[in-house]
């Protein structure tokens, strides 16, 4: 079985990948008692996984994926964007996210927006890039308390239905990462 570390320490990141990933044994950070925060300081998700699995790899020497992920709205002109964990100013702070993202939507008709997932492997020789999208809408209010970030906020128009109230089965069957995994996957 291929082994992979995950370079993240997102709890519903890691749970996402290791349902995804069924076919690889995936090690979190905390797996392997690696305790790191890799500051993200890319203008786009590519690099923000790069940054990460480079690091992580630098550290551990072993073959590492990351994923940066985030919302894309339309009327916002592509925030939260990269920034999607610290919109709010607050570090992975999901429900003063929401909040915000709600109040700058206060008012505007056209709440189109997307999921993106930039995954990036990398082990020390080559570096394989996946990447994957699902397109919405942002909703009036939260829908559902399933998922994290801003999956209670999300309109997924292929389920018919927010990422907050989907089953991480659903979820994982349309979701950005899932599609940029399995690009990946591909591609390895």
């Amino acid at each position: 079985m291929k082994q992979i570390l995950v370079a993240s320490n997102n709890k519903g990141k890691i749970a996402e990948i290791k349902q995804i990933l069924s076919g690889w044994q995936v090690f979190s950070l905390k797996d392997k008692g690696i305790s790191v925060d890799v500051e993200e300081t890319g203008t786009t998700f590519e690099e923000n996984a790069l940054i990460k699995a480079k690091a992580v790899y630098g550290i551990t020497g072993m073959p590492c994926i990351s994923d940066d992920s985030g919302l894309v709205v339309d009327a916002l002109g592509g925030a939260p964007g990269v920034y999607s964990a610290r919109y709010s100013g607050r570090e992975h702070d999901d429900k003063a996210n929401n909040a915000l993202l709600l109040k700058n939507l206060s008012g505007v008709a056209d709440r189109s927006a997307k999921f993106v997932s930039c995954v990036v492997f990398y082990d020390g020789k080559r570096t394989v890039v996946g990447r994957g999208e699902v397109k919405g809408r942002i909703l009036p209010k939260e829908e559902g308390e399933g998922g994290f970030g801003y999956d209670p906020v999300f309109y997924c128009d292929e389920l018919g239905k927010s990422f907050g109230l989907a089953t991480a089965e659903e979820k994982n069957s349309v979701s950005h990462r899932s599609r940029a995994l399995k690009d990946l996957v591909s591609k390895l």
